[in-house]
């Protein structure tokens, strides 16, 4: 009791300790966030210091040299024109993304060292951005030597984008739910999970989130490496695979053998129950679509900000088919046909999603699969589960199965498309990392064990992100298999 009488009360230490860590860990999350957003907004400057590079080394031919490729100086113009039109798009796309976070957060936050940073470091890393492609978070790339010198030309480009979104008069249906990392409830009570997963989001103190304005303001955007605006270029490339009519031979290839399959699994679809189907790593989301499209209650979930934010756009602020125009290719010179190939543009959305069809319940929920997905809430939940160049993003890919078998109903379905290039697999020297990398015959025998038995299995072969002009094209002869998970019953009779 103090002097005054009054009697001090003091929290439990473990209390304090929660909320200490809850607030720190929420302060990384806007720093891995902030991170992502800085990637995105240094775009146009680490695209010109390629344009520059070219230009050096066209700058050290002999003259006769230089005759003989003159027109290179046109090239580099018309280079600048493709990058300006890409960061067009990607300004309207920030300014249109809605932060789940309160990013006016500070970020000189105190580190705790018993605080783990890895979540956040991999989120920042985006390991599943790119499949095939990904950069190693062990640190080695160099670090931009990018400044804010570009940042009036970016506040132009958002300015510009600005003025013509509201100048559209066509609006969408209506938006496509997103859903924070925390949510999910049991589909049953769609009603209780819309209202903890809607796009209002708020704070833990109950702030809503930060505006364009804020976020986007030029003195709060960071240096990052390189390989943070690589995966950026990366997000360009899975544009066209998911929402680019140059995209369809890839999606025949890898979305087309599952929604077949599902189409036939599910053949008695009803409109008063639809089954319910989860697709794990929805990255653009436009499998995710699909599966809606065919008449269930589809849900992506995707842990990747950079894909969140992209699909967030082009899935609620899109107007119409053909909107945008973006110049994927421009990034690299090498086996390239023409210049005309490299630096064509390609339309986007091929079509319009909000006008696609789909049925209602459909959402994308943000977030580690591992973390959402072992709630008790979604123990049977879930009658279909789809993975399509998913599995190889596992730290641990035992887990995964592990988490697909308990969440499906009994008599649930697996369908499954991809390799097994293990996405952590060179993070090498960080102690704290795992990497389990089975063979596809371990992979086969450990969803035996949780109960699976398989009904159809065979090889694809598909490309990912590729460039379908290019002299060069890396194939994947990916796995593809569907499975059931036995009845409980039925696991009970074989045990011995």
């Amino acid at each position: 009791m103090s002097g005054g009488g009054e009697i001090d009360v003091k929290l439990p230490e473990e209390d304090e300790e929660r909320r200490r860590q809850r607030k720190l860990e929420e302060a990384l999350e806007v720093k891995s966030l902030r991170r992502i957003i800085s990637a995105y907004l240094n775009y146009p400057e680490a695209a010109e210091e390629d344009v520059k590079r070219y230009e050096q080394s066209f700058r050290k031919l002999p003259p006769s040299h230089k005759a003989l490729l003159s027109h290179y100086p046109l090239k580099f113009k018309k280079l600048r024109r493709c990058i300006s039109m890409n960061s067009y798009f990607i300004f309207a796309m920030l300014q249109a993304f809605d932060p789940p976070l309160d990013m006016s957060q500070d970020m000189d936050i105190c580190v705790d060292s018993h605080v783990s940073h890895t979540q956040y470091d991999n989120q920042s890393d985006g390991m599943n951005v790119c499949s095939g492609h990904s950069t190693s978070s062990s640190g080695r790339m160099c670090c931009s030597k990018a400044d804010h010198a570009n940042c009036n030309e970016q506040s132009k480009v958002v300015e510009t984008a600005n003025e013509m979104t509201t100048n559209e008069e066509e609006e969408a249906e209506g938006p496509i739910e997103y859903k924070t990392a925390s949510c999910p409830g049991k589909l049953e009570n769609r009603e209780e999970t819309n209202q903890s997963c809607s796009n209002d989001f708020t704070d833990s103190n109950g702030n809503a989130s930060s505006p364009a304005c804020d976020w986007l303001d030029p003195s709060i955007q960071l240096n990052v490496p390189l390989a943070d605006v690589d995966k950026v270029r990366c997000i360009i490339r899975n544009i066209v695979r998911d929402w680019a009519a140059e995209g369809k031979t890839e999606r025949d290839q890898c979305y087309k053998p599952i929604l077949e399959e599902l189409d036939a699994l599910f053949p008695n679809r009803s409109k008063e129950s639809p089954p319910a189907c989860l697709v794990p790593g929805a990255g653009l989301g436009r499998l995710a679509l699909e599966i809606s499209r065919l008449g269930f209650i589809s849900q992506g979930n995707e842990f990747s900000y950079y894909m969140m934010i992209c699909s967030s756009f082009i899935l609620n602020h899109t107007q119409t088919a053909g909107e945008w125009n973006i110049y994927p290719w421009i990034h690299s010179n090498c086996n390239s046909l023409s210049d005309s190939d490299q630096l064509r543009p390609v339309s986007i959305p091929d079509i319009h999603p909000a006008s696609a069809g789909i049925t209602e319940g459909f959402s994308m929920c943000g977030g580690d699969f591992v973390e959402v997905y072992s709630d008790p809430s979604q123990v049977g939940a879930w009658d279909a589960v789809v993975t399509c160049f998913f599995i190889d993003t596992a730290h641990n890919i035992v887990e995964y199965i592990e988490i697909i078998s308990r969440i499906l109903k009994d008599g649930g379905v697996w369908i499954n498309l991809g390799p097994l290039l293990y996405h952590f697999a060179d993070l090498y020297g960080q102690e704290d990392e795992m990497s389990i990398e089975l063979s596809l015959e371990d992979v086969k025998r450990v969803a035996l064990h949780y109960g699976f038995e398989f009904e159809k299995e065979k090889t694809i072969e598909t490309t990912y992100t590729t460039n379908p002009r290019s002299m060069m094209q890396n194939r994947y002869f990916t796995a593809f298999w569907t499975m059931r998970k036995k009845s409980v019953t039925i696991v009970e009779q074989a045990a011995p």
